[in-house]
């Protein structure tokens, strides 16, 4: 059984005392190794019990992207028997709020340069201390100076809080408290609030214990076997930690397996991406497909050494089929395909190169139990599609404070229902074939239409809204079908609007006026007509408005 009775903690720390003086992490010229994470994140552990009193279960927020302060903070949270919130740091003041406000926060790790959105609502949460990293914080000297001053130069000022503390300072503080004993987690007690749509669109936080994410960690290293590198191995983490997916393979299973892994701190700058991955013989990398599409277009890909790489899987979304046979030819290595969900911790199944499929997300990690429930609960024959269900130990304990989602996706039996529709092959690999929800992928993320019609109506000349995805597998764009009561409503001023309280990726990118929308007898607009149309748009179309 791949069940795990130990915490988190105890497995990590394992690893990181096996080789102290190997590489765990790197980013932008510093490599922080596996000593190093661990006294660090023993002074951050020790800062948060002695000088913000922690007390176990409590919730730590952290809104940072991958940089080093991100593996200190987040082992030094669980060290100190607190909850990690990952927070996107891209969220506008009104994501953060709720987020920081359904978690009950009361310490916020947030990075300099994206504060803003952070200090606008701080006022409004329970957070009660602010930890304020800058670029080149865990850099030596003249590196530290030199990288905040170009942070500081591109994003101005950090914003001023109240109750505000740098992280060196924090550091510095539990350091002098090293002396005394750290709590110990069992392996029931929360270990990360993942907040997610689920299958509905209401973000919720995922309860995700020690038990459920080393579980994870290691079915998938009982899956993967000798196909995922051992120690030492230079794998490349451009997917930001913030998402469980990079949390689980690799934060968690890199630190388990004692990886050097390289931290991308924006792999939309696909440039200074590949600039990096010229400098390096890399073994492995976690992506998604249209990071690997941006990758095999750039110029200067080809002159990337890859004779090395031994594994690259992919996640969040459909595999482009284009992007699949691109990669390959370039590189040698064939993607994997994997599938999870936050709720899951995140992998549910994984593919394999030894029973390699395109298509299929492979079939069920060790000690996972899946099945395909048809419309009315009955088990799908093979062949025949049905709704995923769970049952495993990577499993969450439910939503947070939200008992009656918990009473809609699990079943009597104790079935994790997913809300995604898939079929099963003879071999047991499982191919997903369609989401039940009207969930749009944007570049791995989950986007809500839910979410950015109810934004789009608080317009006072917007009377109806719907929003869908168009595109390709690589490329998919939020369109935006909008009912207003002005004729002078232009599509600019609907997307600027939306941009005040969505994140970028969720903004549309696309908007089209309609006198009306394609209901259903009972007035649910009928997303899937919509969907139609622009799989096969008549001659007539109505003009379009891209964002700019």
């Amino acid at each position: 059984m791949l069940t795990s009775d130990r915490n988190l903690v105890q497995l990590l720390t394992a690893s990181l005392r096996a080789a102290p003086q190997a590489t765990a992490f790197r980013c932008l010229g510093r490599r922080l190794r596996c000593q190093e994470l661990e006294a660090l994140s023993d002074d951050f552990a020790h800062w948060l019990l002695h000088d913000c009193g922690l007390r176990p279960g409590e919730r730590v927020a952290v809104q940072l992207p991958n940089l080093l302060q991100y593996p200190v903070v987040a082992l030094g949270i669980l060290k100190a028997r607190g909850v990690i919130v990952n927070v996107n740091p891209l969220y506008t003041p009104v994501e953060v709020r709720a987020q920081l406000a359904d978690s009950g926060a009361r310490v916020l790790v947030v990075f300099a340069n994206t504060a803003a959105s952070a200090a606008s609502v701080i006022g409004a949460t329970a957070v009660e201390t602010v930890v304020v990293t800058q670029l080149g914080d865990l850099h030596g000297w003249p590196q530290r100076i030199i990288l905040n001053l170009v942070a500081r130069r591109r994003s101005g000022a950090p914003p001023h809080f109240a109750r505000g503390i740098g992280l060196r300072e924090a550091l510095a503080r539990g350091r002098t408290q090293r002396g005394a004993a750290l709590p110990e987690a069992t392996p029931d007690d929360l270990a990360v609030l993942q907040y997610t749509g689920g299958t509905t669109g209401i973000a919720k936080g995922a309860m995700l214990t020690h038990r459920n994410l080393a579980s994870n960690m290691l079915q998938l290293d009982g899956r993967l076997g000798e196909e995922c590198p051992g120690q030492g191995a230079v794998m490349v983490a451009p997917l930001p930690l913030y998402h469980v997916y990079a949390f689980t393979m690799n934060f968690l299973l890199g630190l388990y397996k004692r990886h050097d892994t390289v931290l991308i701190p924006n792999p939309r700058d696909i440039d200074a991406f590949v600039g990096t991955l010229r400098r390096l013989r890399i073994n492995g990398i976690v992506g998604i497909t249209t990071l690997y599409r941006l990758l095999c277009e750039h110029p200067r890909f080809p002159q990337v050494d890859f004779s090395a790489l031994r594994i690259a899987s992919s996640g969040g979304m459909a595999l482009s089929r284009q992007v699949a046979q691109a990669w390959e030819a370039r590189t040698g290595c064939r993607i994997l395909e994997g599938y999870g969900l936050s709720e899951c911790s995140p992998v549910v199944a994984c593919g394999s190169y030894r029973d390699y499929r395109f298509g299929s997300v492979g079939s069920a990690l060790p000690d996972t139990e899946v099945c395909l429930k048809t419309p009315d609960g009955a088990l799908a024959a093979p062949g025949e599609a049905g709704e995923l269900c769970v049952r495993g130990p990577q499993v969450m304990q439910g939503y947070w404070q939200r008992p009656e989602e918990n009473a809609r996706v699990f079943d009597a039996e104790g079935w994790l229902h997913t809300g995604d529709i898939a079929t099963r092959d003879e071999a047991g690999r499982l191919c997903i074939v369609d989401r039940i929800k009207d969930v749009i992928i944007v570049s791995g993320f989950n986007v809500f239409p839910n979410e950015i019609e109810d934004h789009a109506c608080t317009h006072p000349e917007i009377t109806d809204a719907c929003a869908i995805g168009v595109g390709d597998d690589c490329v998919v764009q939020i369109k935006l079908f909008v009912v207003s009561r002005s004729a002078a409503l232009t599509p600019q001023e609907v997307i600027a609007h939306c941009r005040q309280a969505l994140a970028g990726y969720k903004v549309p990118r696309l908007v089209e006026f309609r006198e009306s929308l394609p209901k259903s007898n009972v007035g649910k607009v009928l997303r899937r007509q919509l969907r139609e149309e622009q799989a096969a748009p008549s001659p007539e179309e109505p003009a379009v408005a891209a964002a700019p």
